[in-house]
């Protein structure tokens, strides 16, 4: 088989070109949900509506993960990586002029389609332009686009809705496209592996397998909190798809000749592992970078862009993480040490979180918590990647990626829908309870509420108005203050169930070596 190994100029140009498309996708997935708003305005939306503009692409993200490496063989990973980056380049430009909705809707899904090629393809890329003992840098570069990449986005999204309006968060993607495109046709190779199938040999069954299990999930997924879950008839009927999807797919796979998505990979223990990890890890950075921008913003008034610029430090400090991890991987530090050092680190911040988090918690109490999940992240995404692709060579690399990088999307996915339907639940849990221990011949509350009722009168109201106002404002407060204490608990959990995978983690053996397996694995 031909090395694509590659060298000097032409290795930092592929690089380049590969962490651009990984960037441009995944900032893609967090930008817009800053603009939610100001669509909803422009297009005449509801709220549920308007959630499918974020849903949609996560569908066509998901859909195609698993089958970019068959895609690759069929077309030439090149001209592959191409037609998506050009599909991705023309549906922004088609979703910033969408003049309706389910326009929107439709443009974002097919983005979504573009979008979930560029990530798992820039990283099969970039890990065979290095060679094997350079693997883990090159995972520390790609790493890279992949943390920083959601948390760019409501900063960036932010700036661009107050400075202009929110088609521009997507027109923003055309002139990088185009660089994108040119820079893949000119200087990115296909590898030779694999026979492409006749049309009699795609998996088509397959195909439709996939589309109904992930597509039904993510819907589930993204809707069950808004629909009560399993009393709507919609995701009941999902949830049974995706299910008895997954249990078909499974089947016709292990059977097909020439499968759209190769399972036998997955009989590589590091793979099976690293799937796992990679679930749990999108489950904790997705899930955090969607709740902190939600408290600072629901409960402490921020503006998007000042909520945004919060996670910037924390994304910084994940960069400059990311090569000392890979010099240390390559030193030979087991990656099962340091993936157990980043869930702990991980369960530091969240326990952290859980303590200072009040009504009108400081912007100053937030940076050194942040810094520690920046710090975590960084030690959790290169080891995970480096240790599930460590002991594949060839055409299964790209398989390993998308399995990886799949289950991070799903992971997050899970994360999300989790905490969104876990903070309503609690909300009421402790609402309930605090409205309880109000009592109106306790004289603390009495007290109170003689205070708030003075200051009203104080200011000109009658009494009549002021003891309504001053009910109100009372009912804010506890209303204020059950939502703080349902996000405490989401950070409690968070950190529970980061702290249990720690002694898991330890258990994974690391293929014999004190020298990563990086070093041993056959080209």
């Amino acid at each position: 088989m031909e090395s694509l190994v590659e060298y000097g100029g032409r290795r930092v140009i592929i690089t380049v070109t590969a962490i651009i498309c990984a960037l441009l996708e995944i900032v893609d997935t967090t930008i817009v949900n800053v603009a939610l708003n100001d669509m909803r305005g422009t297009l005449g939306a509801t709220l549920t509506e308007v959630g499918w503009v974020i849903t949609a692409y996560a569908i066509g993200n998901v859909i195609i993960v698993p089958m970019t490496s068959w895609l690759s063989v069929q077309f030439g990973r090149r001209n592959y990586f191409a037609a998506s980056i050009i599909l991705f380049t023309v549906c922004s430009f088609l979703c910033g002029n969408a003049t309706g909705i389910w326009e929107l809707v439709l443009f974002r899904f097919l983005q979504g389609i573009g979008g979930g090629a560029l990530l798992v393809t820039s990283q099969t890329i970039i890990t065979e332009s290095y060679p094997i003992e350079k693997r883990s840098m090159a995972q520390a570069i790609y790493g890279l686009g992949v943390i920083i990449g959601p948390t760019l986005g409501p900063p960036l999204g932010g700036y661009i809705v107050d400075h202009a309006s929110w088609p521009y968060i997507f027109y923003i993607n055309i002139p990088l496209g185009v660089i994108a495109t040119l820079l893949t046709l000119q200087f990115v190779r296909s590898p030779k592996y694999g026979e492409k199938s006749g049309v009699g040999d795609i998996d088509w069954l397959g195909i439709g397998l996939l589309a109904i299990t992930v597509g039904s999930l993510q819907y589930v997924l993204e809707k069950g909190q808004d629909d009560d879950w399993f009393n709507s008839s919609v995701i009941i009927y999902l949830a049974i798809a995706a299910v008895l999807g997954l249990y078909f797919f499974i089947w016709r796979e292990l059977r097909f000749r020439k499968p759209i998505v190769d399972l036998r990979v997955l009989k590589n223990n590091n793979l099976r592992v690293g799937t796992i990890l990679s679930f749990i890890m999108g489950f904790g950075l997705y899930g955090s970078t969607f709740i902190i921008p939600l408290y600072t913003q629901s409960i402490l008034g921020w503006t998007a862009q000042q909520a945004g610029m919060l996670m910037v430090p924390a994304a910084l400090t994940t960069a400059i993480m990311m090569p000392v991890i890979g010099k240390l991987l390559q030193k030979g530090v087991p990656q099962q040490y340091l993936v157990a050092a980043g869930m702990l680190l991980f369960s530091i911040f969240t326990f952290w979180g859980y303590f200072i988090l009040t009504p009108d918690t400081d912007t100053d109490n937030f940076f050194w918590m942040l810094i520690v999940r920046g710090m975590g992240l960084g030690m959790l995404f290169i080891p995970i990647t480096a240790l599930s692709l460590s002991t594949l060579k060839g055409q299964e690399i790209g398989q390993g990626a998308a399995f990886t990088g799949m289950m991070r999307q799903l992971g997050g996915s899970f994360g999300v829908a989790l905490i969104t339907t876990f903070l309503s639940r609690q909300n009421m849990v402790h609402r309930n309870t605090l409205v309880s221990k109000l009592d109106s011949n306790n004289p603390a509350v009495l007290q109170r509420l003689h205070g708030i009722q003075q200051n009203f009168i104080n200011k000109g109201m009658n009494a009549e108005v002021a003891v309504k106002s001053s009910y109100s404002v009372m009912d804010r407060i506890v209303t204020k203050q059950a939502a703080v204490l349902s996000y405490m608990d989401v950070f409690m959990y968070l950190g529970i169930l980061f702290l249990i995978c720690v002694p898991f983690v330890l258990m994974v053996k690391g293929n014999k070596a004190k020298k990563v397996d990086l070093s041993d694995a056959m080209h």
